[in-house]
């Protein structure tokens, strides 16, 4: 009789186990959590400071998952809801700040731990994700706190979803008139400074314009002259 409970209890151990560790869970927490915080980009970072257990759970959880089971669009999925969800545990960590960059070392000094590793949300970013799967459409779906990163998403990456999440978060982005500034009079394009700091992200296989156009609903000329305009690190707050 000892041995059959002690072999239940290994069973439900194991099975609590398992749920922790699902992506699927995972993912469903994260999505509840963007839908409550987060609208039309900006987040609550007022109401989160308030009671940041929500949080601080999520936190907590992106540093204990194991990743051994899941498939590549599951950690894709994973490491991109764990990126926005560190960026809104830091801010709120601080809060109030005027700017993400009233921190020092927030993107590239700070530590945090993803799935049993420690990494800088620099270090998050590329070597889980722009290094090993050269998307440059990632950049469309991740959060920096700030007013002139793309609007965050008031939902969660889903791993069965992620193409069309991709695809739709980036169109959204690249057809916005104040995020991407055309200018036709002048021939000239004004782009983010993300498409000039990760530039071999969108010209691996032909001018960043040509990147863009694959998005656009309407094109932009190919000769137009491409200009950056200043980043506003004003925090994205709502």
């Amino acid at each position: 009789m000892k041995r059959i409970n002690y072999i239940l209890v290994l069973i439900l151990v194991t099975t609590l186990s398992s749920l922790a560790n699902s992506s699927k869970v995972f993912t469903e927490k994260a999505d509840a959590f963007f839908k409550k915080y987060v609208k039309d980009g900006s987040v609550a970072y007022k109401s989160i400071n308030t009671d940041k257990s929500e949080v601080t759970s999520l936190y907590k959880e992106i540093g204990q998952m194991n990743l051994s089971a899941f498939t590549d669009n599951e950690k894709k999925a994973f490491y991109i809801n764990s990126y926005n969800l560190i960026v809104i545990y830091w801010v709120a960590e601080y809060y109030p700040l005027k700017s993400p960059l009233d921190k020092s070392g927030f993107f590239d000094k700070v530590k945090h731990k993803v799935a049993g590793e420690e990494l800088s949300l620099n270090a998050l970013e590329i070597k889980k994700l722009l290094l090993p799967y050269k998307d440059g459409r990632f950049h469309f779906v991740l959060a920096c706190a700030a007013k002139s990163c793309p609007p965050l998403a008031s939902f969660a990456i889903q791993p069965d979803k992620l193409e069309q999440q991709l695809n739709e978060r980036t169109t959204l982005a690249l057809n916005n008139s104040e995020w991407l500034r055309v200018e036709n009079a002048d021939k000239k394009v004004a782009l983010s400074k993300i498409f000039d700091w990760y530039k071999g992200d969108f010209t691996q296989k032909g001018s960043a314009i040509d990147w863009i156009n694959q998005y656009r609903i309407v094109r932009i000329p190919v000769d137009f002259k491409i200009e950056y305009y200043e980043y506003n690190w004003s925090l994205n707050e709502g």
